[in-house]
């Protein structure tokens, strides 16, 4: 259950999740043909699907997770969700356009990624987020789009030991055809992509206190993208 208990110095709201308060429900796996619309308009501006990632047990919703392989012209792995659109998001008012969608993750060429290295959590943990974050909005009543955060516990801990970045932002993906980006279903309905883009704790405390522009200015200025360096520059500490 979510409660609003304050606002950041920017305005933005600040929600705290306690303990899911529902028992486990059985998954929604969404309308026919859903799926593959998505995977097709995946594959016409991102690429072949290598393979995915079933679910096995599900609650809510049915979250794969599917994998397309580094290419020469997109030297990195691309992740992205099916089943956080299968139902629509609890928006608030003046973002009902934004009910339904989907996320993306993008890994260097070199991350291990067979199915016995993703028993190692320095490996899974970008996989754990895309179904956690997936599932999020419908386990709490609430949503995810354009510019939230969430860290990495409370207080936030690092992602994983590779690396002292402890959150994430979400974002419209940079390496990509402008109309990637959102999906016509073709009755009205929308499905938009966003990148999980992992923070150092300055960078969240920056957002926070001051809005998501000065922080974008500092990515912008550092081409900091969605193609995930676990080692990349802090925006926010000196050299």
């Amino acid at each position: 259950m979510s409660k609003l208990t304050e606002y950041s110095e920017s305005g933005y709201p600040i929600y705290r999740y306690g303990d899911r308060q529902h028992v486990w429900q059985p998954p929604e796996y969404g309308e026919e043909g859903w799926s593959e619309k998505i995977e097709d308009h995946v594959r016409q501006y991102i690429g072949e699907i290598d393979s995915v990632f079933h679910e096995i047990l599900s609650d809510v919703v049915h979250i794969d997770v599917h994998v397309i392989k580094p290419t020469p012209e997109r030297n990195y792995y691309t992740l992205f969700t099916t089943g956080m659109s299968f139902k629509p998001m609890n928006t608030p008012e003046g973002a009902e356009d934004y009910e339904f969608a989907e996320l993306m993750i993008c890994l260097p060429p070199d991350w291990r990624i067979s199915q016995e290295d993703l028993e190692n959590h320095v490996y899974f943990w970008p996989i754990k987020w895309l179904k956690m974050l997936a599932r999020f909005p419908h386990e709490y009543d609430t949503w995810l789009g354009w510019e939230h955060t969430m860290p990495n516990g409370d207080p936030a801990e690092p992602l994983s030991q590779q690396t002292e970045m402890s959150g994430i932002i979400l974002l419209p993906p940079l390496d990509v055809d402008e109309d990637f980006l959102s999906l016509d279903m073709g009755d009205g309905r929308a499905v938009h992509f966003y990148a999980i883009i992992p923070l150092y704790s300055e960078e969240m405390d920056l957002k926070l206190k001051h809005g998501s522009d000065p922080l974008l200015d500092k990515f912008e200025e550092y081409g900091i993208n969605e193609i995930i360096d676990l080692n990349r520059r802090n925006t926010c500490k000196a050299d």
